[in-house]
């Protein structure tokens, strides 16, 4: 099981971006764990996740994840949400980018 986590400002407006993951996962029958928080959260737990998209509103916090991750001896793959597949709550396509990155 792959472990996503969203994070983005105050981890509500992805909120209903992980459902429409988790339903695009269900109907692929992919085996995935997928949790949005806020971004203060979220740097507290990288360690528990596979791959970490930001909302694109937060793309300037990259580096700042990228900088924990690696403080954590992480590998962790960290990028922004597609803005276009996160206007759209385009669980589909965001769950793709996650994968994605995962097989990088």
């Amino acid at each position: 099981m792959k472990n996503i986590l969203l994070a983005c400002s105050a981890g509500m407006s992805t909120s209903l971006l992980v459902t429409k993951m988790e339903e695009a996962a269900e109907k692929q029958d992919i085996n995935v764990n997928i949790k949005a928080m806020s971004s203060d959260n979220a740097f507290h737990s990288l360690e528990d996740y596979d791959v970490l998209l930001i909302g694109p509103q937060m793309r300037f916090m990259r580096k700042k994840f990228l900088k924990a991750a690696e403080d954590k001896g992480l590998n962790l793959p960290i990028e922004a949400i597609d803005s276009v597949s996160y206007g759209r709550i385009d669980g589909e396509g965001v769950l793709k980018q996650a994968l994605s990155l995962l097989e990088e």
